[in-house]
């Protein structure tokens, strides 16, 4: 047979390779000379990347080439030094090349025998981050994409923990079963919301309770609800707290609302994705709150240690709790069992799950948690100087009180006489021209006192001279945004 139906040659991939390597070495060195995010429309990237279905083979060095000019200019680089959106996470250098031996071996990480040493790997490293979260109790845990799906995976364990429903083996259809409910503060991440859709609680049955200024959910204001809902005839199923979040990076009161879960035998979640590896950094530890009576936890590495999308890690101090919720084993995946196996299908929803405990491992062992610590360390302090640069100057104001590297800040000049709607205005311009422009990228939320501008600081590559750069940005662009249109009602 004379065409080739094989893969590359190992010497092939070796070379192509080293292209690649060079490119990144490039793209890294150059890193602040490139925009954060493309200018182009949606239209105009389609238009760039569209193209007829592929019928002949191209050499690589043309693929990688037209990567570098077509898709990699049109990305919004989250592993940018000034790339404050979101929640600003890191790709490390580590994780990267984890990432190449990991989609080189190919593994699936479902049952003990399909792959050993990573199914260790993946124990091992669950019980270092369990550790770092200052959650020792774990019994069951397993690593997942995100939060959202942690979230997700802890809810069905606490509904399968209630007792006279056995829901997993008879389902929600035709039966008369009380409404279960989960609650929450008004700032809880939506992943609450979408958990409860796809479980058949629904939307009605999340009990969102509002958190006031502070951003913090009420254990009496809890406790009132549950015991509201308990007379109503209806079922309280869990609790959701957070240390962390999205909007303002704020702390529920975990052991207070641990006590009042107990009280009504309710579980409780706590959605930690953000908060919870903040713990390695002595400045933040003490300001943190006990976890060792959550029920579950979810926690992202993703977002705080150094490890590219995807890696969250949920963690159950019940023994079984997902695994007699999701242990389903046909004929054609029934194995051998021994001491110290484990079969991480169970755990979930995935069979096919990546190898993708292998990021932490490496990372882990290359940083070390002294490593870590101090890297959490100069972020946090890069917040404080921003924050201070802020209250110093007579027409910022910040906005939340969080010990994470979350500000929100918001314009208001004090010698003008806007009213909060022009503010809000004001703040969109302010927040749109610094993105337009490119350098930098930061992300915004809306809070009692109004529109807010909302950076977080997170970024391996983030020095002292970005955030400096980012603040001389935002008040260049509120002097360019104030001065000419200070009466006008922005539709912006």
């Amino acid at each position: 047979m004379s065409e080739n139906v094989g893969d590359w040659s190992p010497e092939e991939l070796e070379k192509n390779g080293h292209l690649l390597l060079s490119q990144l070495r490039e793209h890294f060195t150059t890193l602040r000379t490139q925009p954060v995010t493309t200018t182009r429309s949606a239209q105009e990237i389609r238009a760039v990347i569209d193209e007829p279905l592929p019928t002949a083979p191209q050499p690589f060095p043309e693929i990688l080439r037209q990567t570098w000019d077509d898709v990699r200019p049109n990305l919004t680089l989250w592993n940018h030094p000034r790339f404050h959106a979101y929640f600003s996470n890191s790709s490390s250098g580590p994780a990267i090349l984890a990432e190449m031996f990991t989609a080189a071996m190919n593994v699936n990480v479902m049952l003990w025998d399909a792959a050993p040493a990573a199914a260790a790997v993946e124990l091992t490293v669950l019980d270092w981050l369990a550790q770092m979260v200052g959650y020792p109790v774990a019994q069951d845990s397993v690593l997942v994409d995100g939060a959202s799906l942690g979230t997700l995976y802890a809810l069905a364990a606490a509904r399968e923990r209630l007792s006279g429903l056995d829901i997993r083996q008879q389902g929600l259809a035709g039966r008369d079963l009380p409404r279960l409910r989960i609650y929450a503060s008004d700032q809880t991440h939506s992943s609450v919301d979408k958990a409860a859709i796809t479980l058949g609680i629904g939307l009605d049955n999340v009990v969102r309770l509002p958190a006031g200024p502070t951003g913090r959910l009420d254990p009496e204001a809890l406790r009132a609800a549950l015991e509201r809902d308990v007379r109503s005839g209806h079922r309280p199923l869990a609790v959701v707290a957070n240390v962390g979040t999205t909007s303002i990076g704020a702390i529920d009161p975990v052991e207070e609302i641990a006590e009042v879960c107990a009280a009504h035998d309710t579980w409780l979640h706590v959605d930690a994705a953000y908060g919870g590896f903040w713990r390695l950094a002595p400045e933040v530890r003490p300001l943190l709150p006990d976890l060792s009576r959550a029920d579950s936890v979810v926690a992202n590495p993703h977002k705080v240690l150094l490890s590219p999308m995807e890696a969250g890690a949920l963690f159950c101090r019940h023994r079984d709790a997902l695994t007699n919720t999701f242990r389903v084993v046909p004929e054609y995946l029934r194995t051998r069992h021994e001491d110290g196996s484990v079969d991480f299908m169970n755990y979930s929803l995935q069979l096919g799950r990546q190898f993708r405990a292998l990021k932490l491992w490496w990372l882990i062992k290359t940083f070390g948690v002294a490593g870590l610590t101090s890297r959490l360390s100069a972020a946090a302090a890069l917040a404080d100087g921003l924050r201070a640069r802020a209250r110093a100057h007579p027409d910022w104001t910040v906005e939340n009180d969080s010990p994470f590297p979350l500000v929100c800040l918001r314009h208001r000049p004090h010698d003008r006489d806007l009213d909060d709607e022009e503010t809000d205005a004001l703040n969109r311009r302010v927040h749109r021209a610094v993105n337009d422009a490119g350098t930098s990228f930061v992300s915004h939320t809306v809070l009692p006192t109004g529109y807010a501008l909302r950076i977080s600081i997170g970024n391996i590559h983030t020095t002292e001279a970005d955030i400096d750069a980012l603040w001389g940005e935002l008040t260049a662009a509120a002097e360019r945004c104030a001065a000419p249109r200070l009466t006008e009602r922005s539709t912006l």
